[in-house]
């Protein structure tokens, strides 16, 4: 008798507690898709090969030979010319503004070497700011000369092809120094858009809130001042961070630290309007949290380039990946930090996040006063 009530009460108990899950529609959506959201994502993301690589041709003196090659490039499948230079010197801006991934320099009187009998000479310079993306590119463009050279020697004999290759940016393929600038964007938006969600939803869950709308301040006023710790908490995060890279880590810095700090701070704007506007849009500290985390760290992580190319992704979630401001923002870190790229390298990017910043902070304060009133 006593087992059948412990069973009875048990029941009566998981009972309650399924009425209570699924009374949480929010945060019961959130949990079922959560888990579907990172097999997909981590399913695509997980990828090593690369494909539409950016690719700039440097032909001085355009001849038989260097057009054969060209075209040996264009139809590998895996390249997209994207400029063809006449002059070397022009390559320095393609790749600080993040134009090219990988330059093919040819030299001028290369059917003239190659039927002479000279080493013929090619060179590739691949970005390699991403060392584990730069060596798959390598290879591919290796890949194609070598092939190239092979059909060459086929056809007839004394054909030689001596390339030169060149890693830009990061010549001795630290890993570290893709991680670092990616780490400073992961620890941004956990600072700003995930404290700043669970720190509102908290006050909104306790009924604190209330007590601040009957001061003189405004809505606009009771974010801002919720908000502003964080922001400066991020700035000194962005000063840590660089420290520790540069001490601990030895990644190089070649830009300018005002524009990384003015940059820095754009995008912990950012995220702090995520984060208003995911604490306005839910009804709890747990769904504000969790929704956060789906909305941005998993995005931030798979969607960003910060480890995977996103060139590897899917065309969809290519597409996707431009309302990632994460994505923007790691191009800006590596390109300061790593190619010194100065505003006008980064011009796309920093009015993309300037773009996204009022477009977030507006919404948020829109929904947040919905929300109070």
């Amino acid at each position: 008798m006593k087992l059948a009530n412990r069973v009875a009460a048990l029941r009566a108990f998981v009972v309650k507690e399924t009425r209570h899950i699924l009374r949480d529609r929010q945060t019961l959506i959130i949990l079922l898709l959560m888990p579907l959201a990172q097999v997909v994502l981590f399913g695509f993301a997980l990828r090593t090969d690369v494909n539409d690589i950016r690719l700039a041709i440097v032909d001085a003196a355009p001849d038989e030979e260097s057009l054969a090659l060209r075209a040996r490039f264009s139809g590998s499948g895996r390249f997209t010319t994207v400029a063809t230079l006449r002059n070397p010197d022009q390559l320095e801006t393609r790749f600080r503004r993040g134009e090219a991934d990988v330059a093919v320099v040819i030299a001028p009187g290369l059917a003239s070497d190659l039927a002479a009998g000279v080493p013929a000479r090619v060179q590739i310079i691949t970005d390699a700011s991403n060392p584990n993306t730069g060596t798959t590119m390598q290879a591919y463009a290796s890949t194609v000369v070598a092939a190239w050279q092979g059909d060459l020697r086929g056809a007839r004999a004394g054909v030689r092809i001596k390339p030169d290759i060149r890693m830009q940016f990061n010549p001795t393929l630290e890993s570290v120094n893709l991680f670092v600038p990616g780490l400073i964007a992961l620890v941004l938006t956990m600072v700003s858009a995930l404290m700043t969600a669970i720190s509102l939803s908290r006050e909104m869950e306790r009924g604190t809130l209330e007590v601040l709308l009957v001061s003189p301040l405004r809505p606009w006023q009771i974010i801002l001042g919720k908000v502003l710790p964080y922001l400066f908490l991020a700035f000194a995060n962005v000063l840590t961070a660089l420290l520790a890279a540069w001490v601990v880590f030895r990644v190089p810095f070649r830009g300018s630290l005002v524009l990384l700090l003015a940059a820095s701070t754009l995008y912990t704007l950012v995220g702090l309007g995520i984060g208003v506007l995911i604490a306005a849009r839910t009804s709890s500290q747990r769904t504000a949290m969790i929704g956060t985390m789906l909305g941005t760290m998993l995005p931030s992580t798979l969607l960003s380039g910060m480890i995977f190319p996103v060139a590897s992704l899917p065309a969809p979630l290519q597409l996707l990946s431009n309302i990632v401001p994460a994505r923007w923002f790691i191009v800006v870190v590596r390109g300061i930090m790593l190619k010194g790229a100065g505003v006008t390298h980064l011009t796309t990017e920093l009015l993309v996040l300037t773009g996204m910043m009022l477009f977030l902070l507006v919404v948020a304060t829109r929904s947040f006063r919905e929300r109070l009133a």
